[in-house]
């Protein structure tokens, strides 16, 4: 009897971006492969997983990676990272051969990675077939923000050699150019695109037909935003997440609506957060204009604000007024842009016809 075909996914736990990046694949893959057996790895709570990937599928609560230090959804801490670079990579081959074994015990016919580093150098240990996609890598990330350190060259080096060593890495659109990738191939954007139900949910809110709602997200990195003295914006009902406590009349939780987060992002008026690939493609495929907040120093950055410069309708604001809530002459500015097509998200199709080969 022939084996079925066993996909096992690594995905870093930096954010949820690298998920809504993969997620729209595998689902395009299973409807190719309906057999397909599916392996999640990564160190994200099963019922955050379970929003982006339809069952069945088994959950390795494994963390593969470092990301970035974070102490908000804006700011890295570069010393802090350098200093898990470290100790992430003392006694670098045998974390390989480690990793190699588990590998082996779970019989993967394929390993497709965003972005962790440390599977893909043991899939070629294994002798087991590989493929990353994402919009940046952590080789990049790390030489930007911990170059300067002295064993920065070597570390960099071992993180470069094993997304070289995969049998192709996918790079979305839009991304970071990643020149140094020797198997780089250039694919569309991807994201999840949404139903219309904003009737629906101006009902459910109890608006009408005249009055907006705004999403308000900074991704899954915890950021507390103090909203308690945000001044009321004449016709704007603000969904937020339920870890915020929203604050009434204006806010609600995103959650009290049970509507996927790509339906909300079709129905609303308008989105309010930073430069991230999976909200920004997301806005760009379901056609809802964005307000968002720089990181600074994020070298990913540029790229997504240049795409849906060219793509969507989005504005810039500060962080004092994100944080002071004086968002209302921008958001005035923001509808008055004249709308542009919805993008398609080609990149999908384009990745699982490059994958299924393996399946």
């Amino acid at each position: 009897m022939a084996k079925l075909p066993h996909l096992l996914v690594a995905i870093s736990a930096h954010g949820y971006g690298h998920i809504s990046q993969i997620a729209p694949i595998v689902h395009r893959l299973r409807q190719l492969r309906p057999a397909l057996h599916l392996t999640v790895m990564a160190d994200i709570p099963r019922d955050v997983l379970a929003q982006y990937f339809d069952a069945p599928w088994d959950h390795r609560a494994t963390a593969s990676d470092i990301g970035m230090v974070m102490t908000s959804a804006l700011d890295v801490q570069a010393q802090a990272s350098a200093a898990a670079y470290r100790e992430f990579h003392k006694n670098w081959n045998q974390k390989i051969a480690h990793a190699a074994h588990t590998l082996q015990s779970l019989d993967p016919t394929l390993l497709l990675v965003n972005a962790p580093y440390l599977p893909l150098a043991a899939a070629a240990r294994a002798g087991i077939p590989a493929v990353a996609l994402s919009s940046l890598n952590w080789a990049d990330m790390y030489q930007h923000y911990c170059g300067e350190h002295p064993e920065a060259a070597d570390i960099h080096a071992q993180i470069l050699a094993a997304y070289n060593s995969a049998a192709g890495f996918l790079r979305l659109t839009p991304g970071m150019p990643m020149n140094n990738l020797s198997r780089r191939h250039i694919i569309g954007p991807v994201a999840r695109v949404g139903k219309e139900r904003r009737a629906e949910m101006l009902q459910r809110l109890a608006l009408h037909n005249k009055e907006r709602v705004v999403l308000v997200s900074l991704g899954g990195i915890t950021t507390h935003i103090n909203r308690e003295r945000w001044p009321s914006v004449p016709g704007i009902r603000w969904l937020v997440p339920e870890a915020w406590k929203p604050y009434p009349p204006d806010e609600v939780a995103m959650e009290s609506l049970d509507m996927p987060f790509q339906d909300l992002m079709r129905s609303g008026h308008g989105f309010v957060g930073k430069p991230g690939y999976g909200a920004f493609c997301e806005a760009a495929c379901n056609g809802i204009p964005v307000l968002y907040v720089k990181r600074g120093h994020w070298p990913e950055e540029p790229y997504l604000i240049e795409w849906l410069q060219q793509h969507g309708r989005c504005l810039e604001i500060g962080r004092e007024e994100l944080k002071q809530g004086a968002l209302g002459n921008a958001l005035e500015r923001l509808f008055a842009l004249p709308e542009k097509p919805r993008v398609t998200p080609t990149g999908i199709e384009a990745a699982a016809d490059f994958l299924v080969q393996w399946l």
